[in-house]
């Protein structure tokens, strides 16, 4: 099984994974490192901890981060480097990572899994509108009033 890491900037991954818990239940293999300001500090030793872990129970690391750039991250693609078969997914939701904890199996591979990831992440981004309708036969005249 590949093992799922989610970090994030400040209390981003304890949310996702507190909406992933109510929405699919307690999850194996799954784990978060939450990035605090106030531990930066020992954040990569943290990460690169958790990673390390994972790795030696699971056939590889998807680490799911929020934000392109960030520290998370740049950590995680630090580590990824040094670790082997780990890879990064920046721009984490959760549709992507329900889906995702709910079908990944023995027989995924960590990069159909990555591939996966973005495209039901890409999914899980759309812009809805309501339309106001008039039911069939209810056309509103203006005369009658209310």
């Amino acid at each position: 099984m590949i093992g799922f890491i989610l970090t994030g900037h400040a209390q981003f991954s304890n949310g996702l994974a507190s909406a992933i818990d109510m929405v699919a239940g307690d999850q194996p293999a799954f784990q978060i490192v939450p990035f605090d300001g106030s531990k930066a500090a020992s954040y990569g030793e943290d990460l690169r901890a958790a990673i390390s872990a994972m790795r030696a129970e699971t056939d590889g690391v998807l680490v799911f981060v929020d934000l392109l750039g960030g520290t998370p991250f740049n950590q995680a693609m630090m580590i990824s480097q040094d670790i082997a078969d780990v890879e990064v997914v920046t721009g984490a939701n959760l549709p992507m990572l329900i889906e995702l904890l709910l079908t990944r199996g023995a027989g995924s591979t960590l990069d159909e899994l990555a591939d996966q990831a973005v495209e039901i992440g890409k999914m899980g981004i759309v812009h809805k509108k309501l339309e106001a309708s008039v039911p069939e036969g209810d056309e509103f005249d203006g005369e009658d009033g209310i």
